[in-house]
């Protein structure tokens, strides 16, 4: 009984480290104009994520995130978190996140 709990908690957990995922968000604050894109790109690519990223009219700045759900939940920690060294970030909104059985975006970039 204690090995059969014992490997369904083991399944589970690989099972999670292989999940994709897809979230959207919004970060607001002092990010634009402070390099805010080029390291959220350069760390999507780091955590080996796909994406994008952008900056709005209103000031904010939006994108997607698609990968491995520890991946994805380390990018979201430093999205609501770390940024760039010059940004100050107010408040992270993540919206649509989903399951998806393979990628959508290949590769992190920044769109204008």
């Amino acid at each position: 009984m204690f090995l059969s709990g014992l490997l369904f908690c083991l399944i589970n957990v690989v099972m999670s480290e292989n999940k994709l995922t897809s979230v959207d968000f919004e970060i607001f604050g002092n990010v634009q104009g402070v390099c805010f894109r080029m390291y959220t790109e350069d760390q999507g690519q780091r955590l080996g994520l796909s994406g994008w990223v952008k900056n709005t009219r209103q000031g904010t700045v939006i994108g997607q995130i698609q990968g491995h759900l520890d991946k994805v939940n380390d990018m979201k920690f430093w999205l609501k978190s770390v940024g760039s060294p010059s940004s100050r970030i107010d408040r992270a909104i993540f919206s649509n996140q989903r399951d998806i059985s393979k990628l959508e975006i290949h590769g992190f970039s920044t769109r204008y």
